[in-house]
Order: structure tokens, then sequence, then C-alpha cells
């Protein structure tokens, strides 16, 4: 699975969670995808929320241009993001 891929809404990014970690992050790329720590739990889809809040806050894009669209009770997670070229994200994410 590549780390970013075109989808007909935007770009697809694939995701790995680490829920209830000590600060929200990113962490790098780790087998072939954006490694995240979250503080909050996987629980009632809380780290789902916390995920989308902290990469709408990194790219400076509104929530709603971000939504976890697959794994969303799984730790790994393809994350759909539109309003930016695939260059522009890249940049954002420092990849």
């Amino acid at each position: 699975m590549p780390l970013i891929s075109k989808t007909a809404g935007g770009l697809s990014l694939a995701v790995k969670v680490a829920p209830r970690a000590s600060r929200n992050e990113l962490a790098g790329v780790e087998a072939g995808a954006l490694k995240v720590r979250l503080t909050a739990p996987p629980v009632e889809g809380a780290a789902n929320r916390a995920l989308v809040k902290l990469l709408a806050k990194t790219l400076g894009l509104a929530k709603g241009k971000v939504a976890v669209v697959a794994g969303e009770r799984s730790r790994s997670k393809r994350v759909e993001v539109s309003g930016l070229s695939e260059a522009e994200l890249k940049e954002r994410l420092g990849l």
C-alpha cells in the first residue's frame, strides 16, 4: 500500500496510529505509513477524531477536508485529504 495515492475525492494517506501516547505528534514514516501518536484512547472514535483534528491542524485545513475512510476500528487507517496537491501534502507533513 503506497503512503500517498490519488483518489476521486483528493489524496489518500496511509496512517498507523499509536493511541494513548504521552502527546499528539507525527512520528515519521514506518512500514509505508505515516506514524501518528495520539493521547486519545481508542474508545468510541476518540482516537479517530483526534487524528482528524491533528492532521487538519498540521495541514492547515478545515477538519471537513480530512476524513478517516478505512480502518476506523484499526490502528492502520486510510485518511482522505482534499484541497491539497500531493507535493503540498508532502511538504506540510515534512515528508
